[in-house]
């Protein structure tokens, strides 16, 4: 029997870096969209110049792909955001079992963003598809002052889906596949 198009792989693969191999856990979850082997490698393959001891944020972390390739590949510190319980507590026995250190908070993203704290160098925005978060969200990254001049943002959207991002962020890459756009964005420096 085959499994359900929409339904999440069981597991993915770490494609790069010291965890390269290694398998997360993908459980059944709505809205849990686990970003490709195909693109996270075109992604970390556009970061490869910037990512080794950058700070990051993965908002909306799931099953914290994402960042654990971040951290994989040399990045200095992960922070996972990620509101249902249950994808929080595996994304904390992932990173124990893999034996990296890293923060997993149970919050919403809107609200993390808001609270006074670090300023991050790479920021993932892979939000639920139906929730419509790509410009609020890198809208509030803005205007709490959670980046770094010249971070870079990278947005997963609908295919057909170009969000409304600040001025102050420039397209450097994008892509597609099957109905996913996946896009870098470069915030512009201060002056």
């Amino acid at each position: 029997m085959r499994p359900h198009p929409d339904a999440p792989p069981g597991k993915l693969r770490i494609i790069g870096g010291s965890l390269r191999g290694s398998r997360l856990d993908v459980p059944q979850a709505p809205g849990l969209r686990p970003t490709p082997d195909r693109v996270r490698e075109t992604l970390f393959n556009w970061l490869m110049p910037v990512i080794e001891g950058a700070r990051c944020l993965d908002l909306f972390a799931g099953t914290g792909a994402l960042g654990i390739e971040a951290l994989s590949r040399g990045a200095g510190a992960v922070d996972f955001i990620e509101t249902d319980a249950k994808l929080a507590d595996l994304l904390r026995a992932n990173l124990l079992r893999l034996k990296q250190t890293a923060q997993v908070q149970r919050t919403d993203a809107e609200r993390f963003i808001a609270t006074p704290g670090e300023r991050y160098d790479i920021v993932f925005l892979d939000p639920p598809f139906t929730a419509n978060l790509w410009s609020p969200i890198a809208q509030a990254l803005e205007q709490h002052d959670r980046l770094d001049d010249g971070a870079w943002l990278y947005v997963e959207s609908p295919d057909m889906l170009v969000p409304e991002l600040p001025p102050s962020f420039g397209l450097h890459r994008e892509n597609r596949a099957g109905a996913v756009r996946y896009a870098l964005y470069r915030r512009s420096v201060k002056l």
